[in-house]
């Protein structure tokens, strides 16, 4: 059986075009070294083809079995990228097949590396498959909701070893170029099938990457090629739009680079984006706005729950100059009457999450204007998820949520699998500690919506987690989108 699985994982290879029929014999080879065996019986035409998991899963269990690796899922998948790096391309080879693909078009390039990096199980598409996803309908357009099941689950095992080893400070972190190839360790994922392609962005030394948990069609990350901390600035919109400007199909945004409102990795300058159009980018200009000296640019509020500024132009340098001027603004803008503060006993709260894109052919930046005071009613933030939404959602809205993609904990799919079942039986949930703190939503939701005690509960649930984000997003909105709301937006637009 082990030997049919190398057979099968190199015949994966060469179908999926990640090595040629020539590289055959080599490629056993190195699996042969991994998996510590001196010899293969040839291949048995007669024997069912398995998938991808299930080839990598016949030769990590015999690896384990035999003692070659601790079996946790830490190490599982470090043996399991290590084998798949045995049918990879070396870098140099990607990276010039790409630069050719590019030269003639751009979305064939992109389409060639994301299909690359699917085939290598870089990007783990069958835990991908496991994540929940849902579409609701709302005043700001067509949410998206996940429920995150794909990452892996805290190791036990690996995170004993952790503690017991020495720190080590390479790579610096998951972002650093260092990482493409790297081994892994009990505190770091395995990258041995990693692939980073090298861009110019502005003069600068830029690379682009997938994500290996991708939440959307092509979600990309795109990485300075420095360790160096996130900072908005003009350059972050000049970066922006030039990486549009060179694959006009994908977008483009950065999380902004303060706590609170900023994504879970400050310390390494990076974007996200991707071949997907959100929620945020179809909905329309609410209230036009015109800024003196960039009559040029077409400028509006946008109709969407997070206080967005629009700007859309045929020169992206002209953007470029009015986005630094907003953010300068904003920067030191205070209005006490709407609960705004520049800065509280010198800490800074206002920021930025800006997002790129081509839109008919013109250039256009969304301005995100976020603020990340706190305050002894809300320590978590103000501009943040309020408490009673917590049960739902507690953690910090990034970039991806800004845009109107719902990243839901894994414990909301089990929590709420329990919570259907208890109302469909007239169960309290309250009785339950699992599904107490969701008690009085539900009971309110039962006082709406009576078909929640039937067979469509799941369903019913689903609907209402999307209406709790939709009011996260609203949490999270530092103007509220109401009358009194747009006047104190307008009122910073003015002063700007």
């Amino acid at each position: 059986m082990i030997d049919t699985a190398v057979h099968q994982l190199v015949s994966y290879g060469i179908e999926k075009g990640l090595l040629s029929e020539e590289d055959r014999i080599y490629a056993q080879n190195r699996i042969l070294v991994l998996m510590q065996k001196d010899g293969l019986e040839p291949a048995d035409p007669e024997v069912k083809a398995l998938t991808l998991p299930e080839i990598l899963d016949v030769l990590v269990n015999d690896a384990a079995e035999r003692g070659l690796i601790t079996d946790s899922p830490v190490y599982r998948d470090q043996f399991d990228t290590a084998l798949m790096d045995c049918l990879m391309p070396r870098p140099s080879v990607v990276n010039a097949a790409l630069a050719m693909l590019r030269e003639k078009d751009p979305e064939a390039a992109t389409d060639w590396f994301y299909h690359l990096s699917k085939a290598s199980n870089y990007i783990r598409t069958d835990r991908v498959a496991r994540d929940m996803k849902w579409v609701i309908p709302s005043a700001y357009g067509k949410i998206d909701i996940t429920i995150n099941l794909s990452k892996p689950e805290k190791d036990p095992k690996a995170i004993a070893a952790a503690k017991l080893a020495k720190p080590s400070g390479y790579p610096k972190c998951q972002l650093c170029i260092e990482s493409e190839g790297y081994a892994g360790r009990a505190d770091f994922p395995a990258r041995h099938n990693h692939r980073i392609i090298p861009l110019t962005l502005c003069d600068e030394a830029w690379r682009f990457q997938y994500s290996p948990y991708v939440y959307y069609n092509e979600h990309c990350i795109v990485l300075n090629a420095l360790h160096t901390p996130m900072k908005i600035s003009r350059q972050t919109f000049a970066r922006l739009l030039s990486f549009v400007e060179q694959f006009p199909h994908y977008f483009l945004g950065s999380n902004a680079d303060l706590p609170i409102v900023g994504g879970s990795i400050l310390t390494h300058d990076h974007f996200q984006g991707g071949h997907y159009t959100f929620a945020m980018a179809k909905a329309p200009t609410e209230i036009p706005v015109s800024f003196a000296g960039f009559e040029d640019i077409n400028a509006g509020i946008v109709q969407w729950p997070m206080a967005t500024i629009r700007l859309t132009a045929d020169n992206k340098d002209r953007i470029v100059e009015l986005a630094d001027k907003i953010l300068a603004a904003w920067r030191g803008y205070s209005d006490p009457d709407a609960f705004i503060f520049a800065e509280t006993d010198g800490t800074p709260h206002n920021t930025i999450t800006p997002i790129a894109r081509m839109a008919d052919g013109k250039f256009q930046l969304d301005l995100v204007l976020r603020n990340n005071i706190t305050t002894e009613e809300h320590p978590l933030g103000v501009y943040h998820p309020h408490a009673e939404l917590h049960h739902i959602k507690k953690e910090n809205i990034g970039l991806i949520e800004v845009m109107g993609l719902a990243v839901l904990p894994a414990r909301l799919k089990a929590e709420m699998e329990l919570l259907a079942g208890m109302l469909q039986r007239g169960e309290d949930p309250a009785a339950n500690e699992d599904t107490a703190k969701h008690a009085e939503w539900a009971n309110e939701i039962k006082s709406r919506r009576p078909e929640v005690a039937t067979d469509a509960a799941m369903d019913v649930l689903k609907d209402e987690i999307g209406k709790v984000f939709v009011r996260v997003l609203e949490d999270a909105g530092v103007y509220t989108c109401t009358p009194e709301g747009r006047a104190a937006f307008v009122k910073f637009v003015e002063s700007v």
